[in-house]
This record gives C-alpha cells, sequence and structure tokens, in this order.
C-alpha cells in the first residue's frame, strides 16, 4: 500500500527517495509508487537488498543495547534516521534506560514530519528531538545538538547506511573526523554501510543512482576500516551486519551480506 496522506507541496511524489525506498523493501506503506518501482527493479538486480534493509534494523537494535545496558550512554545522535520502523533508537534505549535523550538528524521533509509525530519520548524523563540537517553540515548538526544534548558526557553517534550517500569518500572521513574532534572521550560511533564485495549488489547500486535518486556509493572494507581512525573497536569489531553479536541461535549460520558495521569507543585524550 502507498503512503497515502495529503501531499505537502514540497514532497516530490515523481522522485524517488531512499528512505521511502527502504521503507517498501521492510514491508511498509509509507513509499509512492515511483519508490516501489526503483525497489523492485533494485530487487530484481540483488534480491538479498531485502535482507540488508531487515539486518540494518537489527544491527541498529543491537547496539543501542549494548551502549545503552552494557555501555551506560544515556545520549544518542541518530544520522539519516529514516522513516519510523520496527526499531527506533529512542524506544529501545528508554526501553532500558527512561532518561536517554536521542537527537533524530534528518533532512528529507516526509522523514522530517514522520519524525516529529511518531518518534517522540516514550517516557516523561527522556527526551527526543528532530533536527532538520543535511549530515554535510556536520558542524552545524553537532551545535544544533547541543541543544538537548550534554557534550561533557559521552554521546553514541550513529550513521547507520548513510555515509555512503557523501558526496564522496574524502568528505565521509572529514564527517567522522568532525564528529571525533568535537565528541568526549568516552563515546561511540555506530556505523554501517554497504561493501563492494558482491558484483549483484554494486551491480543494484549503480542501477538505483539511475534511477533518480540520491546517488549511494559502497565502500571497500579498507575503507571502513579508515572511518573508524582514532577509535577503538568493540568486540566483533568491523563485520558484516548480520553478524555482528547475533542471537545464539544464528552464530555460525548466516551468509555474510555485502554491508559491514561496528561499534567503536572514543579512548582518553
Amino acid at each position: 500500500m502507498a503512503y497515502s496522506e495529503v501531499d505537502p507541496l514540497w514532497v516530490r511524489a515523481d522522485i524517488p527517495q531512499s528512505a521511502r525506498i527502504w521503507n517498501y523493501w521492510m514491508g511498509g506503506k509509507d513509499y509512492y509508487e515511483i519508490d516501489r518501482i526503483v525497489g523492485e527493479e533494485c530487487r530484481a538486480i540483488y534480491p538479498d537488498v531485502t535482507a540488508i534493509a531487515r539486518q540494518s534494523q537489527q544491527f541498529l537494535a543491537r547496539t543501542v543495547i549494548y551502549l545503552t545496558a552494557e555501555a551506560g550512554v544515556r545520549q544518542f545522535i541518530d544520522i539519516g534516521c529514516g522513516l519510523p520502523a520496527l526499531y527506533n533508537t529512542h524506544s529501545i534505549a528508554q526501553g532500558i534506560a527512561p532518561e536517554s535523550r536521542i537527537v533524530y538528524v534528518d533532512h528529507d521533509p516526509l522523514v522530517l514530519t514522520h519524525a516529529r509525530a511518531m518518534l517522540t519520548s516514550t517516557t516523561p524523563e527522556g527526551f527526543t528531538f528532530p533536527l532538520d540537517v543535511d549530515f554535510h553540515d556536520t558542524d552545524r548538526m553537532l551545535a544544533d545538538s547541543k541543544i538537548v544534548l550534554d557534550f561533557g558526557k559521552p554521546i553514541a553517534v550513529m550513521f547507520m547506511g548513510v555515509l555512503g550517500y557523501a558526496k564522496n569518500y574524502d568528505l565521509a572521513r572529514q564527517i567522522v573526523r568532525t564528529v571525533t574532534d568535537l565528541v568526549p572521550s568516552g563515546s561511540y560511533l555506530a556505523l554501517w554501510d554497504g561493501t563492494d564485495d558482491h558484483p549483484d549488489y554494486i551491480r543494484m547500486c549503480e542501477h538505483y543512482n539511475r534511477s533518480g535518486a540520491v546517488p549511494y556509493t559502497p565502500r571497500t572494507r579498507q575503507q571502513f576500516h579508515k572511518l573508524f581512525d582514532g577509535w577503538e573497536f568493540v568486540d566483533p569489531g568491523l563485520v558484516a551486519i548480520n553478524q555482528w553479536r547475533p542471537p545464539s541461535t544464528e552464530i555460525g549460520q548466516a551468509t555474510p551480506l555485502p554491508a559491514c558495521g561496528a561499534l567503536a569507543h572514543l579512548p582518553a585524550r
């Protein structure tokens, strides 16, 4: 079922948009016909893209559980949060630590409309804040986050499948470096994105990039490692997202997907 609310004038229903396509792949309903068409074309090239979409949600859930329950983090910046899904950062974090505060960052009008309506705090002690900013403007993103977050205490910064949309790899590294320089020691970096180690996935991304959507570039695993310069990996390090701390019943069973992720800690400096 396609998204059926009255279209705001600033939402383009004739151009595919990544958050809506991901919503389609995850079985949601907040997409337009153009998103369904592109989503189906991509799935015909690489059928396991729906597995990546589902496993990206599982990766987010497992990292937030670790950060909240084991690392004691109470502040989050979820960058490129996308449309509300089964697992959302604030609902997981506040379910463990009600006082958790979450900044949701996105620059898509439809995403922000949903975020303001649905990504709201589940507890009176906690707080959520939707922030309208392009993640390329990292300085502004972090400066505006200080409205609700205490940068004297650890912060979990989450780039969930978004750095592939950076205009180039050097800029992606610069964005992460800016974050590293501005968050305090004891903070965490959670990151996942697509990798270039499956030919059909690469072909799918090339087709997606010809659709008119914002281009997405998968990276090499070596490039991913460099994004974590200055950070210390949490075990098991940089792995396929479906192999990052999977449920005990799935250990050793999953074929690695062409999408890798990691969680890392910023040591004292």
